[in-house]
């Protein structure tokens, strides 16, 4: 039995998918919650950083993060002839392919894809800003299909700052959020591109956020976030399970968390953090705000839950709130606005500058174990989300891409 069967065959169970442990595989790791399951990484980091284990250019312009998969690694960047996937050896960054998707540029002030590429049974999957939607083959870079999300199914946008979306792959399936008066969310089948259904009763546009799966209840479903409300729908069908209104302004990009009936949304622009309680009797479902205040305005650093707190940037500090009652445990300055993740009981938050801090995990206080500046810093801003992968940190910039050495010796 190869992958991709033994892989629905897992997800039709709920069990989750054959991977390597320490891979990540897609947007904010193989559960898309920010954290690695990697254990004996360094407590702390030399004045100047973790040792320097290669680093490579060339990967073109944007902010797309990486995904790393059985030995590879991949990514999104802008050259001169277009939008690529770049597929690397992670032992050494040497190039294996490279696919364009569509075409370079996109928002004037800040050009190049956004997104996160997905590897899945021997597939990559991978939307550009411009709403191509490619499936690749993993080893070879060959295009299986590709569609656009705007052109074949009706896509629309909150504002003008391109697709940012990173792909989600469930089982058979291939789930975006296309945003439109078509339905906000589609699935497509994975091996052939056809769609599969379109969310028609729950029509928002599409904010920059990525569909997360989620058991509420015991209901398995996907939940995503909008610039104006924030759903969950049946994998099988896309109808709505429930809906909550819930209005963002500019740019809503931070993924959602959840936990238990919580459901916790964040963003920037003035607006804030929500927490909302899904409640289900018999068949019906419905939704209650818990909260609504400004203890958490992530922008697009993403936010991190662990034992019932959820930490990451919102403004220029970095906080924990209580999920459940959306009040603050503490904030400090560290690195700033900027990206989080978590592994092995520490936080690594990557400031918009490129400064790397190395947070110890407590909701009691802000403690900040290391801190170093990125070398070879771009002209742009560091939004790309730091990696941690096999005993490794990955940090991209732009074209360059830095590995660092994070496993205790």
């Amino acid at each position: 039995m190869n992958y991709f069967r033994i892989s629905l065959f897992l997800t039709a169970l709920s069990l989750p998918l054959i991977t390597l442990a320490d891979d990540w595989s897609q947007w904010r790791g193989l559960q898309r919650d920010g954290k690695s399951t990697e254990t004996g990484l360094l407590k702390e980091w030399p004045e100047a950083g973790p040792p320097l284990a290669w680093r490579i250019d060339g990967l073109g312009g944007g902010f797309s993060s990486l995904s790393v998969s059985k030995g590879m690694i991949f990514t999104l960047g802008d050259l001169e002839g277009g939008t690529f996937v770049f597929a690397l050896k992670e032992a050494d960054g040497s190039v294996v392919w490279r696919t364009r998707t569509g075409d370079a540029g996109g928002h004037k002030g800040y050009p190049g894809p956004r997104s996160t590429p997905t590897v899945d049974g021997g597939q990559v999957f991978a939307l550009n800003q411009y709403s191509d939607l490619v499936c690749l083959d993993a080893a070879t870079g060959k295009e299986i299909w590709s569609v656009n999300l705007e052109s074949d199914f009706g896509g629309k946008m909150m504002s003008g700052w391109k697709y940012s979306e990173s792909p989600l792959v469930d089982g058979d399936q291939v789930v975006v959020t296309p945003g439109g008066k078509k339905g906000t969310v589609l699935a497509l089948n994975r091996t052939t591109g056809k769609k599969i259904w379109q969310s028609e009763e729950w029509a928002d546009p599409a904010g920059y956020s990525s569909v997360v799966i989620a058991t509420i209840h015991g209901t398995r479903q996907y939940v995503q976030l909008t610039g104006k409300s924030v759903a969950g729908l049946v994998p099988e069908s896309g109808k709505v399970l429930w809906r909550a209104d819930r209005a963002g302004k500019t740019a809503v990009i931070t993924t959602p968390l959840i936990q238990d009936d919580i459901v916790f949304v964040t963003s920037a622009y003035g607006v804030g953090c929500n927490g909302f309680r899904v409640s289900k009797s018999g068949s019906d479902w419905t939704t209650e705000e818990l909260y609504a205040n400004k203890n958490s305005a992530n922008h697009h650093g993403g936010v991190v839950l662990l034992d019932g707190h959820v930490f990451g940037s919102s403004g220029g500090t970095f906080n924990s709130v209580d999920i459940k009652s959306g009040k603050l445990d503490f904030k400090g300055r560290s690195a700033g606005k900027g990206a989080t993740i978590y592994a092995d009981g520490h936080f690594y938050l990557r400031g918009e500058d490129g400064t790397l801090a190395l947070i110890e995990a407590t909701s009691a206080e802000l403690k900040e174990k290391s801190q170093f500046k990125q070398p070879d810093r771009s002209s742009s801003k560091a939004w790309a989300h730091p990696v941690v992968a096999n005993g490794k940190l990955y940090l991209r910039d732009q074209g360059i891409l830095l590995v660092y050495d994070v496993k205790a010796k």
